[in-house]
């Protein structure tokens, strides 16, 4: 799959690329169908919320699950990641997000490459999220908040969150929010599960916690260039992983194939 001009220039300009669709309901079957298996497994990749019981982050689930190995490596995700960062890339960080009912917390005001630059010494902003709805995202049930046009201006100053919820956080203060809010404003890109949500690693963006009974969980696939691999290894590795291998795309059908996919 290939972006056209258009959709690149989009991507530029704003941060951010929605495709509703990407995913067909078959593959989003396949997908959900996965789900069960992350949600019960027990160990340090999996973080919950301060309940102790809703999934906050399910890191790595790309290396002990078969349906989402093929996702990292769909051409789907693999071939607009190659156009829009300009090269081959790997998988800096897998992980599916969990937006429980009723107890999906918030996630804060943050750039990615804020993290991955403080954190991991990412040498620069080469890297870009690409997202997967595997439900139903409304403007209701905790969708992801983005400030367009906020990744032109590099990184800002953060403070490291360690309080606010299960997961620590680089947060970016108020009084930027407002500034930046004022000047482009704030989206909430909202789907039907299959949609894809592409966007560049320096847009700020968060989310609000969850009240309504409708639950979202959300698919994050990391890419980075591999010639712009990390440099420091104080994250574990299921966070920030160490593979800087070029990924190979799978074909199309992956998905909808049983036992290994077919390069």
């Amino acid at each position: 799959m290939l972006l056209t001009d258009a959709q690149r220039r989009e991507f530029d300009d704003r941060g951010y690329l929605f495709l509703p669709e990407l995913f067909s309901a078959r593959e989003v079957a396949v997908m959900r169908a996965a789900l069960p298996g992350i949600v019960a497994r027990r160990g340090p990749e999996i973080v919950r919320e301060k309940d102790g019981k809703a999934l906050r982050t399910a890191f790595a689930a790309h290396t002990y699950d078969d349906t989402f190995a093929k996702v990292a490596r769909h051409p789907r995700i693999v071939g607009p990641a190659r156009q829009l960062l300009g090269g081959e890339i790997y998988i800096h960080q897998f992980k599916v997000n969990g937006k429980a009912a009723f107890d999906g917390d918030v996630w804060q005001w943050h750039q990615d490459y804020g993290v991955w630059q403080r954190d991991d010494d990412m040498p620069e902003a080469r890297g870009m999220n690409l997202a997967v709805f595997l439900d139903e995202v409304t403007p209701l049930n905790g969708p992801l908040l983005f400030i367009p046009g906020s990744h032109k201006r590099g990184v800002y100053a953060a403070g490291h969150d360690v309080e606010t919820t299960s997961y620590p956080l680089w947060t970016i203060d108020h009084e930027t929010i407002g500034r930046l809010a004022d000047e482009g404003g704030i989206v909430a890109p909202t789907g039907p599960a299959g949609s894809g949500l592409f966007f560049h690693c320096n847009l700020v963006h968060g989310s609000p916690s969850n009240m309504t009974p409708w639950g979202r969980t959300i698919v994050y696939i990391s890419a980075n260039r591999t010639d712009n691999a990390i440099r420091r290894f104080q994250r574990p590795a299921y966070i920030a992983h160490r593979d800087f291998t070029a990924v190979a795309p799978l074909a199309d059908d992956c998905l909808l194939r049983t036992g290994d996919a077919a390069a």
